[in-house]
């Protein structure tokens, strides 16, 4: 198994020997996260591995430094409210230790401070109670509409004294399917720059 070259990186950060590795993308998702399931695990007290994608953009009036960070896009399809929670703590690590901004993170939903009602809703609402409660350092705000969350004027009406709401910079998504779809389309038509993360305990293999 060590010469498989996914397995042998991985070896390296778990011995302390490496920070983190770069996968390239002709490895699938699956295949670039089985060893660091196996032998690098989850981080204590995070029950659910993830994927972060660092967009970076350029002069976009919406982005503060052109950096935005998404979660989760690429791992966990249906997270629960408390996994949902842990997914935005350690996607905010990620942003700090790797994007290098200092995070405000928007929990997203298809509603602003109940300008909807639904069980989706309430899962983003509960999740953000979470983080408070497991982090009450982060500065975290939801539910929020992706517009509340990054256009100024739409923040100020739809959540006033928000501290997150008009200036996120990490964005958690609900599910996996909105997170991998929202960041393809900003990819594509946002001519954006992404660069993925799966973190782990030790380190994280980037993809």
């Amino acid at each position: 198994m060590v010469e498989n070259p996914l397995y042998l990186a991985t070896l390296l950060i778990k011995n302390g020997d490496a920070d983190g590795e770069v996968a390239g993308a002709m490895n699938s998702t699956g295949n670039v996260l089985r060893p660091a399931f196996q032998i690098v695990k989850t981080q204590p007290g995070i029950s659910v591995v993830s994927g972060a994608f660092i967009m970076i953009f350029k002069n976009n009036p919406y982005v503060e430094n052109d950096i935005l960070v998404f979660a989760d896009c690429a791992v966990h399809p249906d997270p629960t409210d408390r996994e949902l929670a842990e997914i935005a703590i350690i996607t905010a690590k990620t942003a700090k230790n790797i994007a290098g901004i200092n995070p405000r993170v928007a929990m997203l939903s298809f509603s602003t401070k109940g300008s909807a009602k639904h069980a989706m809703c309430d899962k983003v609402i509960r999740a953000t109670e979470i983080v408070h409660e497991l982090d009450p350092t982060l500065v975290v705000d939801g539910e929020l509409q992706v517009d509340a969350a990054i256009v100024e004027s739409v923040g100020l009406s739809k959540a006033p004294g928000s501290s997150v709401a008009g200036k996120a910079n990490v964005l958690i998504f609900p599910t996996l399917e909105t997170g991998n779809i929202a960041y393809k389309l900003v990819q594509r038509f946002g001519w954006c720059r992404s660069y993925r993360t799966h973190f782990t305990r030790d380190g994280c293999s980037n993809k």
